[in-house]
């Protein structure tokens, strides 16, 4: 019995071993009219096994199923061709890496804007629009970092945290106290039960509905 992990791996599997086989045959004969006819028909049982290159009718999808031919034979194939054969050379070189950015964010957990928006508040001039501004990406850094930490937070940590995020440009002033966390998560829950209102779903409607289905039920068992 032979197995497939003691055969010749297949090129491009999506055409099967039989593909493979004829190929190789095809390259062991020495009459060149003799193999470019069984080419052609390698090309057109190629074209039929492969869904997404059985439309003959673009250049593209034609010159493919040729390029997979030549790679199938690994550039053995000596015929004239339709098109010429792919570079081999390009084929397997590795492209090259794409630069990634790397924003380094000190803390990750407030995100990319909030750094734009304390880059941009530590331009304006002092004034109650930056103060107004300042109190607000504070208030949006607590708000960021109970969506990381659930628990509890505490107000001098997101203050220290506005400070070195800001370079120390910005401060908020002694007595101003920044929203409670109880208030935050209280708005936060606020928000999903009128999204889920929303979308359709009420306890109280649901309750109704329960109980309408039980009452026709009963009035079913009672006409039984």
């Amino acid at each position: 019995m032979e197995y497939n992990t003691t055969r010749k791996k297949l090129v491009i599997p999506q055409y099967g071993r039989n593909i493979q086989k004829l190929v190789d045959y095809t390259i062991a004969i020495e009459d060149k009219e003799k193999r470019k006819e069984l080419a052609y028909m390698i090309i057109n049982i190629m074209g039929q096994i492969n869904p997404e290159t059985n439309n003959n009718s673009t250049l593209d999808t034609k010159q493919k199923l040729w390029d997979h031919l030549f790679i199938i034979s690994d550039f053995k194939l000596d015929i004239d061709a339709p098109y010429p054969p792919p570079s081999k050379e390009v084929l397997y070189t590795k492209p090259e890496k794409l630069p990634y950015h790397t924003n380094n964010i000190e803390f990750r957990h407030y995100g990319k804007n909030i750094v734009k928006m304390i880059e941009k508040a530590t331009e304006y001039e002092e004034g109650p629009e930056k103060e107004a501004l300042v109190k607000a990406i504070a208030n949006h850094l607590k708000k960021s970092y109970l969506h990381w930490n659930r628990d509890s937070v505490n107000d001098n940590l997101i203050t220290d945290h506005l400070a070195q995020l800001s370079e120390n440009k910005l401060k908020l002033d002694d007595d101003y106290t920044l929203k409670s966390t109880s208030e935050i998560l209280s708005q936060r829950r606020k928000k999903r039960f009128v999204s889920k209102q929303k979308d359709g779903y009420s306890p109280r409607s649901r309750d109704s509905r329960d109980s309408r289905d039980s009452r026709d039920r009963i009035k079913r068992e009672r006409k039984k």
